[in-house]
């Protein structure tokens, strides 16, 4: 049978009153649909999934109450008749066979509104809001709202709740003494402290009966200086379990902790090893999460004995059939989630709608769908990077006749430098998927073929798709064809020897992209998860509060490294919001000179010389082996003029159209969309 390859993953899971098909939990994920009415788009999203077999979804969090919303006007469940349109979300899941539960969050001190509330009048780093403490009496309101709104789920229709108790939002401030300075009931000793969640399970599972799931988000390592101890931790969980809850599901580090807990560089199942932990200190079924992005991934965590279930929150985003694909044994044709966050939690922290920058279509099912042509046509598409390949899938898929032409002698385009990055090793499954798919969907690809115009119009094309990408921009610096200058495409495409003193000029995506390509010198600690928890200081959290090392082993550099850039102000400014500061703190900590509001006034024997603002002031030689040039690009589109010319309609796309750093989630959803309408 197709699912003897992951045995464990497909073992159904028995919770006494009911059981899941299947040891896939789809984490919790805000994003956007939650806020306003938005019951259909939320149907036909999580009905989706449902119909790709995952065995139980847990929504976005819903607020108890206004003021634990994580936003203005954030979704709450606190009436009925907010409830009653829930109703539509449930019974859409329910239609496919699917379970789901309804998260409860409250944001506490994390709150972005005036109107925020805490265990005590602490402000988060992460929020410019400054919580109000709560009474005696409003801590047992907030408790009762939590199990009102534990009672509404049930009567929209879910098949449960989670009860968000980690990340560091409300529940998690109660536990930990540097938020929590209360000398009441709710504070004091830990056991004190650990009062409101176990309070929150009990009077929940009073409430709403025997035979509803209750999930608990335990913060199982929570990443900050005098976080929780093991043996608090241990000791929660033991009494939550005691409360009634059905599950625990482990949430990983705080919002505002400084070690990276879900980017691409993380190591896969990173931190499975701490829900390992608790295995034997708890018997209801534990979850672990974090950077699960494969069937095999999962199915080696369940086998060591880490979990009872994996959350996969982001690959359901990317693939809603993840789950049927593995079941059927096509783990190959899986869209893997490349845990980039370029467009679920920077939208979200951007306060935009969510997708995914693999599948456009993620958020988007009402209004972004591939329907078939009910005119076959014939297309080519030029170039084979990730806005050509998006469009020629989408239109191969709709039944229209591809051919896609590449210049390279593989297909991918920039993608193929993108994966030589350390913690960017993600990009091959991508690749691998974009070839399979180009596979299975017909496109016809002629490789190391550079097309002209004249080429193309003898061949009775209805339309061309220009995918050619970029080139890099002319920098006009004195003395740039000196031997010491290579481009970042000699040094990530070509790999050109690179010495060990380097001035990188640019400081944008590209820049940062060869700064970690050249201080790790093709080594990758995201391919080892002892090296990558000994860079960003995790050890054991019974060795540590919260998880951190006391003190961090500083790595010694391989290479002296100036990162320059013209603009004043923080290096890559315009990197993602959630993952821009993992990227300098990776720099700062391997020592990379950071330089910014320089000229470049020449580049030769003796290095770079560059001189500070517009006057020019302080003229500094740089003493180096090599400069790279990573200073930005420009589109290449010079079939464009005489595909018009000769009277064929063409499209720009991609980096043809903008050039501007290199932007997948801009090529792929802008390629996509304009193939599902030609």
């Amino acid at each position: 049978m197709a699912n003897s390859l992951y045995p464990r993953l497909f073992a159904p899971l028995d919770l006494g009153f009911t059981s899941l098909k299947n040891r896939v939990l789809m984490g919790s994920m805000h994003t956007g649909l939650e806020d306003g009415n938005k019951h259909d788009r939320l149907a036909a999203y999580f009905a989706e999934r449902a119909r790709g077999e995952v065995g139980l979804i847990v929504t976005g969090g819903y607020a108890p109450n206004r003021v634990g919303g994580v936003k203005p006007f954030a979704g709450k469940l606190s009436t009925r008749s907010e409830a009653k349109k829930h109703q539509q979300v449930t019974s859409a899941v329910h239609a496919e066979n699917g379970k789901i539960a309804m998260q409860i969050l409250h944001a506490g001190r994390y709150a972005y509104h005036p109107f925020a509330v805490a265990p005590s009048k602490i402000r988060s780093p992460i929020t410019p809001f400054t919580p109000r403490a709560l009474s005696t009496r409003g801590v047992e309101k907030q408790i009762g709202d939590f199990v009102r709104c534990a009672q509404l789920a049930r009567e929209a229709g879910y098949d449960g709740i989670e009860i968000m108790g980690s990340e560091g939002y409300f529940i998690n401030e109660f536990l930990v003494k540097h938020t929590n300075q209360r000398t009441d009931q709710w504070g004091g000793d830990y056991t004190q402290r650990m009062r409101l969640p176990v309070e929150i399970v009990e009077r929940t599972r009073e409430a709403v009966g025997s035979d509803f799931i209750i999930i608990y988000r335990l913060s199982m390592i929570d990443l900050i200086p005098d976080g929780s101890s093991w043996e608090e931790t241990v000791m929660l969980a033991k009494a939550i379990e005691s409360a009634g809850a059905t599950i625990i599901n482990t949430g990983i580090g705080w919002h505002e902790a400084r070690v990276p807990t879900i980017a691409t560089s993380v190591p896969r199942g990173a931190f499975a090893w701490v829900t390992k932990k608790m295995k034997s200190e708890v018997s209801i079924p534990l979850v672990t999460s974090n950077r699960i992005n494969l069937p095999g991934t999962a199915e080696e965590i369940l086998a060591d004995g880490c979990a009872d279930m994996v959350s996969m929150a982001r690959p359901l985003l990317a693939d809603p059939e993840f789950v049927r694909k593995a079941h059927e044994g096509r783990a190959d044709e899986i869209n893997v989630c490349i845990a980039c966050n370029q467009a679920c939690l920077d939208h979200t922290f951007a306060n935009k709608m969510s997708s995914c920058l693999v599948n456009p279509r993620a958020c988007h099912e009402t209004e972004l769908n591939y329907i078939e042509a009910p005119t076959k046509r014939k297309f080519a598409v030029v170039g084979s990077g990730p806005a050509g390949i998006s469009s020629a899938l989408v239109l191969a898929e709709r039944g229209h006749n591809v051919d896609m032409y590449e210049a390279a002698s593989q297909v991918g385009g920039q993608l193929n430098m993108a994966r030589m990055i350390p913690g960017k090793e993600e990009f091959h499954e991508m690749l691998d998927y974009f070839r399979r798919q180009i596979e299975l969907k017909g496109v016809h690809v002629h490789l190391d073929t550079r097309v002209t115009a004249e080429d193309l119009t003898d061949k009775g094309y209805d339309e061309v798709i220009i995918a050619t990408g970029v080139t890099p921009r002319d920098p006009n610096i004195d003395g740039q064809d000196h031997p010491k200058v290579l481009s970042y495409i000699d040094v990530l495409r070509d790999h050109a020897p690179v010495g060990k003193r380097v001035a990188i000029i640019g400081a944008g995506g590209i820049g940062f992209d060869v700064a970690e390509f050249l201080l790790h010198d093709g080594h990758s600690p995201t391919m080892n998860l002892d090296e990558w928890l000994a860079e960003w200081g995790v050890v054991d959290p019974a060795e540590a509060r919260g998880g951190l090392a006391r003190e961090r082993t500083q790595p010694r550099p391989v290479r002296e490294i100036t990162l320059l850039q013209r603009k004043a102000g923080k290096h890559g400014a315009n990197l993602g919001k959630t993952t821009g500061w993992i990227h300098r703190a990776a720099l700062k900590m391997h020592q990379v000179q950071m330089i910014g509001d320089v000229n470049y006034e020449r580049i030769g024997d003796e290095g770079l010389l560059i001189s500070y603002g517009e006057k020019r002031e302080n003229p500094t030689w740089i003493d180096v082996d090599n400069v790279v040039m990573c200073a930005g690009q420009v589109p290449l589109r010079e079939l464009q003029e005489p595909l018009q010319a000769a009277g064929i309609k063409t499209h720009l796309i991609g980096g043809a159209d903008i050039a501007s750093e290199l932007d997948a989630k801009r090529a792929i959803d802008q390629g996509s969309r304009l193939a599902a309408g030609l």
